[in-house]
């Protein structure tokens, strides 16, 4: 009996370690939450926002919204929403379409073409303005109730100001104002939504993403975290900032905070030289998410506004209307000399290739870049491995689309 008995406490030990082990691995799975207090009210912003709409004749209507106060004010955000609706081939009534917003970089406005060019694939789309300006490239004015605006000063160096009047504040909340506002359109079908951002607009996407959970699908071109380590910024604005300053300046608008808790799938896409987002950080971000995750590196590909990238739109296309999805490269192994990657793909895979360079991570605009094509044996790809003074390298493919993307890359 006594043997029995042991036995049975043995089992039950045994289980409730097999238990604790998978919550262990679920919590680990988990995305984790955004800092602590987190300055969003998700509740709050998740209200569509009151409009006045300026202007509802052309292919592209364009709006003022509510948008959080600044400085004991009230303010409002210029935007341009464009839909089939609004180009003339919206159908019947009753159709209900995908849906984006569209977040513009540094130096950047709401883009007219950016949301036609969207309604033209059968979506709905944003494109608001984040730099407390009304109007489009150099007709764009001071908007007299806007917030913030986007210059490196405001966004870096006023750690006087409260939270909630911090730039990166604003423009976060007015994404999410925004994409609240699209989901409470009658045309838009509010569970098939996704955000795109370019540059500065990719890094609040980076935040907006773990912040907005309503999303479905999330594009952070250039824009990532860490800039504290490794950017444009890391010389010439966290130099000046006291180590206090700095210290909550991560804490609150880095997307190292945060990009960890997204839960929709990711799309990440930049230039093996960006000069603004380095690989170092853009790697380190993109190893940090947890949801289901693809990634594009271009050698030398250029920055700036590039609307039509075509993996981009690929993606959404995946992700909202259940298009054909991007291949995806599992983490590339190491065998002898040799390196082995599978790739996960539904379209035929016709070429590949291995890329290095052995630069250093500083002087990543201008560090050059060794190309050298691998074998594709159905899904799986093989090759000739790094040289061990690699600083960085990764792998592409392209599919029978012309669509390419890359593995993770692998920083030393």
């Amino acid at each position: 009996m006594k043997h029995r008995t042991r036995l049975a406490l043995l089992g039950i030990a045994i289980l409730a370690l097999l238990a604790a082990g998978a919550t262990l691995a679920a919590d680990r799975a988990r995305p984790a939450p955004p800092p602590e207090p987190a300055p969003w009210d998700l509740r709050a912003l998740s209200q569509p926002p009151a409009v006045e709409w300026l202007e509802r004749t052309g292919k592209v209507h364009r709006l003022l919204y509510e948008a959080e106060p600044y400085k004991g004010r009230k303010t409002r955000v210029y935007a341009l929403y464009a839909s089939p609706l609004t180009l003339g081939n919206g159908g019947g009534e009753g159709n209900k379409y995908p849906a984006v917003v569209l977040v513009h970089g540094g130096g950047g406005h709401a883009f007219p073409q950016w949301a036609e060019l969207y309604a033209k694939r059968g979506y709905a789309a944003i494109a608001m303005d984040l730099a407390g300006n009304i109007g489009e490239g150099s007709k764009a004015t001071r908007l007299p109730d806007g917030g913030p605006p986007q210059d490196d000063q405001t966004k870096f160096r006023l750690a006087d100001l409260p939270d909630k009047d911090q730039w990166t504040y604003h423009a976060v909340a007015g994404v999410i104002l925004a994409h609240s506002l699209l989901r409470g359109f009658k045309e838009v079908d509010a569970e098939r939504t996704g955000v795109v951002g370019i540059s500065w607009g990719g890094y609040l996407v980076c935040l907006a993403a773990a912040v907005d959970g309503r999303f479905k699908a999330a594009v952070p071109m250039y824009g990532c975290g860490f800039l504290h380590e490794n950017s444009a910024w890391a010389g010439s604005q966290f130099k000046y900032m006291s180590p206090e300053w700095t210290a909550k300046w991560v804490r609150l608008w880095d997307p190292s905070s945060y990009v960890g808790a997204a839960a929709m799938p990711m799309f990440f896409v930049n230039g093996s030289n960006d000069q603004y987002y380095p690989l170092d950080s853009y790697a380190k971000t993109y190893a940090l998410v947890k949801a289901p995750k693809n990634i594009r590196i271009e050698i030398n590909m250029p920055h700036g506004h590039r609307f039509d990238q075509k993996e981009i739109l690929m993606f959404i296309d995946q992700c909202l209307k259940g298009e054909p999805p991007l291949p995806t490269v599992a983490p590339v192994s190491l065998a002898g000399d040799q390196i082995v990657a599978q790739v996960e793909s539904r379209t035929k895979l016709v070429s590949a290739e291995l890329h290095y360079t052995t630069g250093p991570h500083k002087e990543n605009k201008g560090r050059p870049w060794v190309t050298r094509p691998l074998a594709v044996e159905g899904n799986q790809l093989k090759g000739e491995k790094p040289p061990a003074e690699a600083t960085a390298w990764f792998v592409t493919v392209k599919d029978d689309r012309g669509a390419m993307v890359s593995s993770a890359p692998v920083v030393r």
